[in-house]
């Protein structure tokens, strides 16, 4: 199925199971909805789940001009609108954990809560502009090269082979102007992430794994209600790498929303 954007785009998602609240999960840069493959079936039994491709990713249009986390942000707004979900939970890994911040304080009467999924590390930080102008440049002038080492690079000498070259193929076969697109818009211009911290009303949540330490008193001073928890033997894809693991994390955490809501009302 399909929706528009804000700006016209047209963004792919699929929306499975029955159940509230509804579990929306959001992939990182350069990936898509099948990077959530392990957890759809498990968490469709109880809730209604969507994926979705944002914009540039996917079966989704890549028609946008400019790639930023509000626009990204807006492609997951336009979704939960038209299926009318009155109470979501928001799960993102990676790009993914700004990207359901920046659609939150777009909406915050029906986000119970967000998940962000190995990302989060430090909320005040901004990205060094040398590095992140040198790995721009890396891919303008060989993006599969460039982002087959940059995937690898996130596994751990113990990852799956194989599941190591899925991701590695998935995303070196990315739009080479969206992934660029991203570094510059996104990720080079952007602001802390602190800034939208402070518009979220819904409490915030991270699953990350334990290879890097997440800043927490960063994160609470803009957020007070955050908390991660570590997984361990796992990199950057904490959600392929270790599902079982991962789904039993995340249950825990949609419950506690539910409970939250529960006493609210």
């Amino acid at each position: 199925m399909k929706v528009r954007s804000a700006d016209g785009v047209s963004v792919a998602y699929r929306a499975v199971g029955s159940g509230k609240p509804t579990i929306v999960f959001i992939h990182g840069f350069c990936c898509d909805q099948s990077y959530w493959d392990a957890q759809v079936p498990h968490f469709a039994r109880h809730y209604k789940v969507v994926t979705i491709d944002l914009a540039g990713h996917g079966e989704s249009g890549l028609d946008r001009k400019t790639w930023t986390g509000r626009a990204f942000g807006d492609d997951v707004v336009a979704v939960v609108k038209e299926l009318n979900f009155d109470r979501v939970v928001l799960v993102g890994h990676s790009m993914g954990g700004s990207v359901i911040a920046q659609a939150a304080r777009q909406m915050p009467e029906c986000v119970m809560g967000l998940v962000g999924v190995d990302t989060y590390r430090d909320v005040e930080q901004t990205r060094d502009r040398r590095q992140t102008e040198q790995f721009l440049s890396a891919l303008q002038a060989n993006f599969v090269d460039t982002m087959r080492r940059f995937v690898k690079d996130r596994f751990t000498p113990g990852s799956d082979p194989v599941l190591v070259e899925r991701v590695a193929a998935g995303m070196s076969s990315a739009s080479p102007e969206v992934g660029s697109g991203i570094v510059r818009d996104m990720f080079l211009e952007s602001l802390p992430l602190a800034s939208v911290f402070e518009e979220v009303k819904a409490p915030i949540r991270c699953i990350a794994s334990d290879r890097n330490t997440v800043n927490i008193e960063a994160a609470r001073r803009y957020a007070s209600s955050f908390h991660v928890v570590y997984m361990s033997d796992v990199g950057h894809f904490v959600m392929m790498e270790d599902p079982d693991t991962f789904n039993r994390l995340l249950d825990g955490i949609v419950e506690e929303f539910v409970s939250y809501q529960a006493e609210a009302t």
